[in-house]
């Protein structure tokens, strides 16, 4: 996998591009800013580009400039902002805005290779992922007319440990289930929230997306 890495900080940026080179990710490019991200994502047209979501000039959601030009300019190429703090309305504008091939996560995660790599191949993959304290601070906040009234708490579980990234097989370990019985409760989520199997859309990410809007 192809990644590019931008950080305004060089210790955090030397950090994470030498976690992913030691889980065999190819760094092919890093930036220090707004422009330096786009025109190495440009160049180097990688897998992934992570981004912190504070650059210059401004230091406010150059981050998220950046991700839009690039979901924009390079529809192949995925999204991963990396943040310091919880902030839920930064992570849902990401999502609302790409439903497909982006991230974020708190910058504490990427202390662990493993769930950074997870997450940069789920993205590349198409898929979104979404650090579980957004996700646990998003529930922590109901609408009156909730859009997943008719699922069950189970199903609710399940799509809550998808919001968060993880895998079919993961979620059935996580809920010592099979991972039949997952897929299962995954297609009653779609019937549910009404998700039709259609090419042009993931489906799993449309329910995510449900799940995120229902808690804003």
């Amino acid at each position: 996998m192809r990644v590019v890495v931008a950080d305004d900080v060089l210790l955090t940026r030397a950090g994470v591009a030498g976690l992913l080179a030691e889980a065999g990710c190819e760094v092919v490019g890093e930036a220090h800013d707004l422009d330096s991200a786009l025109r190495e994502a440009a160049l180097s047209r990688p897998d992934v580009v992570v981004l912190d979501i504070r650059m210059p000039p401004t230091h406010t959601d150059e981050g998220l400039v950046a991700a839009a030009r690039i979901r924009q300019d390079l529809p192949g190429t995925g999204v991963l902002v990396l943040s310091s703090y919880v902030e839920p309305t930064y992570a849902m504008r990401l999502i609302e805005d790409h439903l497909e091939g982006a991230g974020y996560l708190l910058k504490e995660r990427v202390s662990d290779p493993a769930v950074l790599v997870d997450a940069l191949r789920r993205i590349a993959d198409g898929e979104c992922v979404v650090d579980p304290t957004i996700v646990a601070l998003l529930v922590g906040r109901r609408r009156r007319t909730d859009p997943l009234h008719g699922l069950t708490d189970r199903e609710r579980e399940v799509l809550s440990l998808l919001a968060e990234g993880l895998s079919n097989s993961a979620v059935a370990d996580r809920i010592t289930v099979t991972e039949r019985t997952v897929e299962a409760h995954t297609k009653l989520i779609f019937q549910k929230l009404g998700l039709e199997a259609d090419p042009s859309s993931n489906r799993r990410v449309q329910a995510v997306l449900t799940y995120l809007r229902s808690a804003s």
